[in-house]
């Protein structure tokens, strides 16, 4: 555990480096960035907290087990956007009254709005879920071995 000093200033920091992380899950398709970029924010954030309190401290209140819910549940999302993505194309008829490749996009529909990437932003959250858990969990477990407390399989 780290002085009054650093724990004020994780207190401070952590929730804009959590926000600052979702900024650049959710504007991945817009600006540089995306899920693996943000779910290594959001990691650095519960990494600073390891730092701060110790690691006896957050594994009392971060289980592996919930990193492991959220490392699936971002898996689930990718995957399940995949497949219903190739299901949409196999059964939907694209070549039926309209150009040889499809209707042309408008020009100019809101450049730079959150929702014109289509699927790719739910799917940035599926890989920042992913990487936050996969991350989190080996910064957690690297800090219990240093520490020299038992990491439960």
């Amino acid at each position: 555990m780290m002085s009054k000093i650093v724990r004020t200033m994780c207190n401070i920091l952590v929730p804009l480096i959590f926000v600052f992380g979702l900024y650049v899950i959710m504007h991945g398709h817009i600006t540089p960035g995306g899920g693996f970029q943000g779910g290594a924010v959001f990691a650095s954030g519960v990494a600073f907290i390891i730092v701060a309190f110790g690691s006896a401290n957050v594994q009392k209140r971060l289980k592996e087990h919930h990193l492991s819910v959220l490392e699936s549940g971002g898996g689930l999302i990718f995957i399940g956007l995949a497949f219903g993505g190739l299901a949409t194309i196999f059964f939907f008829n694209f070549l039926v009254g309209s150009p040889i490749f499809g209707h042309i996009p408008p020009s100019g529909a809101n450049p730079g709005d959150l929702w014109t990437g289509g699927v790719i932003p739910l799917m940035n959250i599926g890989v920042g879920l992913k990487v936050l858990a996969g991350l989190s969990a080996i910064v957690l477990v690297m800090a219990l071995v240093s520490s020299g407390i038992e990491v439960e399989e």
